[in-house]
């Protein structure tokens, strides 16, 4: 890891920064990114003294046509900048916030692209704006508040309250279990009934599953019948401010089972017991969108900004764009 100056940067006192950080999460912590970009990310930092202002963890990957793109990696819904707490006066914050990002951004160096998804409480992203970068605003969905289950519950949709009852009513129950292979497998169902593969190997979730379990910080749930079959499962983490649904899969074959709805239930209250809150991560898929807002989750707007330096890559851009369209016609 790198700042500014070239020199190492402790990572016990970046990861306790990213811990305070509004903007941070386990997501921006340096063993979180050496399980899932190992020597392939910096860790640009604005210093004042031995304490760190501002900082922004980069993912590098080497592109197609020899040059750098700054990406994000894979299961890391977001990195982004991360600023200390401020007491501030607001006009003051953004001031600070705008001086910092531009030393931030010249520390990038030079790049074909950069697609890069901040935190939610990431808001001020025009010093990017007046330095050539793009934004798109997607959603995340969050219950807010884990203390009071009961009114979570009453959150809930009807039709999810029903699917839960109905799983109950099947046998279905919801237990904790560390079989990493058992998920992967019902994981990759959801993708193959897309005609899809997953886009990590199996290798790759070993290795982040062993750095969350080494930390304490995740639990595999599965839903499974009276005779042992699963019929969904899910990956979760946390941090001190949040629990986040990572990934999850059902079986194709059982899916009106309320297998589904009962397991991330069952989910959102073992992270009442550890955190504050839930966290979707939103999708942009209108199904998965409608399935999330169900358990009464609230959207919260986020940043995705990014640039294209090199010709070459905005021509295939577009054309992939194109090609693209032209498929979701046929």
């Amino acid at each position: 890891m790198q700042h500014e100056e070239n020199n190492v940067l402790d990572q016990d006192q970046y990861n306790a920064f990213a811990s305070s950080s509004p903007q941070g999460t386990l997501f921006c912590s340096s063993w979180w990114l050496d399980a899932v970009a190992p020597d392939s990310y910096r860790i640009l930092t604005v210093q004042q003294g031995e304490t760190i202002q501002a900082a922004w963890p980069v993912v590098f990957k080497r592109s197609r046509f020899g040059g750098v793109s700054i990406v994000t990696p894979p299961l890391t819904p977001w990195l982004g900048v991360l600023y200390r707490p401020s007491s501030a006066k607001l006009a003051k914050q953004l001031s600070e916030q705008k001086r910092v990002c531009a030393r931030l951004i010249e520390q990038l160096g030079k790049f074909d692209t950069l697609d890069a998804r901040f935190h939610r409480n990431f808001a001020y992203w025009s010093p990017f704006y007046w330095r050539g970068f793009s934004q798109t605003a997607r959603y995340t969905y969050v219950l807010e508040d884990l203390t009071d289950m009961d009114a979570v519950w009453s959150g809930l949709r009807q039709n999810i309250r029903t699917d839960i009852r109905k799983a109950q009513r099947k046998g279905i129950t919801v237990k904790g279990v560390d079989d990493i292979e058992e998920f992967w497998r019902i994981h990759a169902l959801t993708f193959g009934r897309q005609h899809m593969q997953v886009p990590y190997s199996l290798d790759f979730l070993r290795r982040l599953d062993r750095a969350c379990k080494l930390r304490g910080v995740r639990r595999i749930f599965v839903a499974q019948d009276e005779t042992g079959d699963v019929h969904a499962a899910a990956f979760i983490v946390w941090d001190q401010k949040s629990a986040y649904y990572l990934m999850g899969g059902a079986d194709p074959d059982k899916r009106s089972s309320g297998a589904n709805s009962l397991m991330i239930w069952q989910a959102i209250r073992f992270a009442s017991t550890v955190t504050n809150a839930f966290d979707f991560e939103g999708s942009m898929i209108e199904s998965v969108e409608r399935f999330f807002r169900a358990y009464g989750a609230r959207p919260y707007p986020y940043s995705v900004i990014s640039k294209v330096n090199s010709p070459l890559h905005l021509i295939y851009r577009k054309a992939h764009h194109i090609a693209r369209s032209v498929r979701k016609r046929q």
